[in-house]
């Protein structure tokens, strides 16, 4: 599970204002959204990094990195 703070328009697309790694919160460029049997998926990218998927999952209204781990460094 991730902190993510985002919020909702009306149709139900979401914006990703920042993701917390670790301890620290930090700005993420948002890319593509679609919404599928697993939930709302979300590229997002922390400049500098590669890009990440993340997940809210609709049964816990929790956000998830897709791949299981976070690959981000906080240089």
């Amino acid at each position: 599970m991730i902190g993510v703070e985002c919020t909702f328009a009306q149709n139900g697309r979401c914006h990703i204002k920042r993701i917390q790694i670790k301890d620290d919160w930090v700005p993420v460029e948002q890319g593509r959204q679609w919404v599928d049997r697993q939930g709302r998926h979300v590229l997002v990218r922390v400049p500098g990094q590669p890009v990440q998927e993340i997940l809210l999952k609709p049964d816990t209204l929790t956000w998830e990195l897709v791949n299981g781990r976070s690959d981000i460094q906080i240089v």
